[in-house]
C-alpha cells in the first residue's frame, strides 16, 4: 500500500492501497482506481448484480465512497452504498448475502488519521487474492481519473447492512450461555465502526456494558484507531476500577480486536487465537484445522498436535488465511497483528465476531480470563515470549539484508542452531530449540520487520540484540 500520486505510483499492498489523503489519496485518483476496479468486474461478474460502497469514519471517506459510486453508476453498474460508515466484515458479509460483484471498502483500518484506502472485496467476502488484485493494478496504467458524466444516478442507492449480519452474527454465538453469565464488559469503540454494532450485540447478549468513544472522530482523539496498550489506557482503567469481567475494542474498520483481561492486562493477539482454538474444541465441539501466518505463534502448532488438528502456516496477510478457508475447514485462522475467523463465518477477519467469542469463553468457563488464558498456555507447552522489531532503514540497506539473509541465511542465532529455512514470505529461520526469527520486508511502511519467538525472556533479549547487530553491520557505507 505506497502512498501515489501518479498511476505508475498506486500499488496495492496485503489489504488494498493506502495513501495520505490529499497529498495521494485524492478524488482524482480514487476515480482511476475505481475505473481499474471497474475493468476487472466487466471480466468476473454480469452487471445485474450490484457493487456494494462502505467506508471507515475518515476524513472524507464518505466522499469517496460517492465518487466511486458515481463513476460506477456511470458504467452502467448498480451501487448499493452503506447509510454509514460501516465495519468491513459487515461489508463483506453483506457481499456474499446479497448476491453481489463484490464491495468496494474505504479503509485505511488501523492507520493514523491522515491517511485513507480502498480495497476490493469479492462477492465470497473475504480479501481479494493475489491475481484479482495483479489485474486490477494491471488496469490503472489505462484508467482515466476524469469525473463522471453525471448520467445513472438512479443506480445508486443506500441500504443498512447491519440487520443483515447482526442476525448472521446470533447464530455464531451461543447467546443464552452469555446471557446467564451476567458478563461486565467496557468496551471502547475508539471512534471506530464497531459503535452501534458491538454494543448492541454485548446488549443483546445480555451483558452489563459500558462504552467509550462511541461517536465519529476524524481525528480518532488525536491517536491511533489500533486496539494496543498505549491506545487502550482508559479501558484498562475502567475495567480494573469497576472489576469487570473484560474490556474490549476493536481497530477504525473493526476487523482487529483488542481484549483486556480482568486484571487489566492487554492480551495479545496470539494469545486471544490459542484462548479462541480451545473454546472452539471444547466448549463448542468444533472440529477443523487451524490457520495462521508465518509470523504468528507455534503455540497453535502445539495445540493443534494434541487435538490431531491439521495445522497450515501461510503467508503474512489475511487474504492467505481467507484463501485457506474457502479450500478447507479451518477451525480458527489468524495472524498476531489482531485479525482471526472461525469455521462457519465468512473468510475475512471480523474483530466483532473476535470480541464477542472471547466473551462467550468466558461465559461457558465461570473462571477469570486470566485463569483462561495461563491454563490454555500451560497445555500448549507454553509460555514462549514473543517480540517484533520494526526497523526503518534506507531502500540500499533493506536491499542488502534481504539480499545476505536469502543468499546466505546464518547457521545460528544467539548461539541456537537453525534447523530449518523457510522462504514462503521473507526469510524465516526456524531454531533448533523450537523458536524461531522471521525476517520480512513491510507490505505496508517503508521497513523491515523481525519477528521473533523463543522459551524464555533472556534468550528474546539476546536473539533481538543480535539480530539488530548483525542488520546494523550490513548497513551500506557511504560514498
Amino acid at each position: 500500500m505506497s502512498a501515489a500520486g501518479t498511476s505508475e505510483e498506486i500499488v496495492f499492498g496485503t489489504d488494498g492501497w493506502r495513501g495520505i489523503i490529499a497529498r495521494d489519496f485524492t478524488f482524482a485518483n480514487v476515480r482511476k482506481v475505481t475505473r481499474a476496479i471497474a475493468a476487472y468486474l466487466e471480466t468476473a461478474y454480469s452487471k445485474d448484480k450490484p457493487v456494494l460502497i462502505a467506508y471507515d469514519p475518515r476524513f472524507l471517506a464518505d466522499q469517496f465512497s460517492q465518487t466511486a459510486a458515481e463513476v460506477l453508476a456511470d458504467l452502467g453498474w448498480t451501487v448499493k452504498m452503506t447509510d454509514r460508515d460501516c465495519p468491513t466484515p459487515v461489508i463483506a458479509y453483506n457481499a456474499r448475502h446479497l448476491n453481489t460483484a463484490g464491495a468496494l471498502m474505504f479503509t485505511a483500518s488501523h492507520n493514523p488519521a491522515p491517511y485513507c484506502g480502498i480495497k476490493y472485496i469479492p462477492d465470497y467476502a473475504g480479501p481479494a487474492t493475489p491475481e484479482i488484485t495483479d489485474t486490477i493494478v494491471a488496469n490503472i496504467a489505462k484508467a482515466s481519473d476524469e469525473p463522471p458524466s453525471g448520467k445513472n444516478t438512479d443506480k445508486i442507492s443506500i441500504f443498512d447492512p447491519k440487520p443483515a449480519y447482526l442476525e448472521f452474527i446470533y447464530t455464531l454465538l451461543d447467546v443464552d450461555t452469555i446471557r446467564k453469565a451476567k458478563l461486565k464488559v467496557k468496551y471502547d469503540a475508539l471512534y471506530s465502526t464497531s459503535r452501534g454494532y458491538l454494543d448492541l450485540v454485548l446488549e443483546h447478549c445480555g451483558c452489563e456494558t459500558e462504552s467509550f468513544h462511541t461517536w465519529r472522530d476524524v481525528l480518532f482523539g488525536g491517536g491511533m484507531p489500533e486496539p494496543k496498550g498505549e491506545m487502550l489506557v482508559e479501558l484498562v482503567e475502567a475495567v480494573k476500577k469497576d472489576n469487570a469481567d473484560l474490556g474490549l475494542a476493536t481497530d477504525g474498520d473493526a476487523d482487529r480486536f483488542g481484549i483486556v483481561d480482568e486484571k487489566g492486562n492487554v492480551l495479545t493477539p496470539n494469545t486471544i487465537l490459542l484462548l479462541l482454538a480451545k473454546h472452539l474444541l471444547q466448549n463448542k465441539g468444533k472440529k477443523g484445522a487451524i490457520v495462521r501466518t508465518v509470523a504468528t505463534t507455534h503455540l497453535l502448532d502445539n495445540l493443534a498436535e494434541k487435538y490431531g488438528l491439521t495445522l497450515y502456516e501461510t503467508a503474512v496477510g489475511f487474504k492467505y488465511v481467507g484463501e485457506k478457508m474457502r479450500e478447507t475447514d479451518v477451525l480458527i485462522g489468524g495472524e498476531e497483528s489482531g485479525g482471526l475467523s472461525i469455521l462457519g463465518h465468512i473468510p475475512e477477519k471480523d474483530g466483532i465476531l473476535a470480541d464477542m467469542l472471547v466473551a462467550e469463553a468466558v461465559a461457558f468457563a465461570g473462571k477469570p480470563l486470566s485463569q483462561l488464558v495461563e491454563e490454555v498456555i500451560a497445555e500448549a507447552g507454553g509460555p514462549l515470549y514473543n517480540n517484533r522489531l520494526d526497523l526503518h532503514l534506507t531502500e540500499a540497506h533493506k536491499a542488502a539484508v534481504l539480499d545476505t539473509y536469502l543468499k546466505n541465511p546464518p547457521t545460528e542465532v544467539a548461539g541456537i542452531q537453525v534447523k530449518e529455512v523457510g522462504r514462503k514470505d521473507g526469510i524465516k529461520l526456524y531454531l533448533e530449540d523450537g523458536g524461531w526469527v522471521l525476517l520480512r520486508p513491510s507490505g505496508t511502511e517503508p521497513l523491515i520487520r523481525v519477528y521473533m519467538e523463543t522459551n524464555s525472556p533472556e534468550k528474546l533479549q539476546k536473539v533481538g540484540q543480535e539480530m539488530q547487530a548483525k542488520i546494523d553491520k550490513l548497513a551500506p557505507v557511504a560514498a
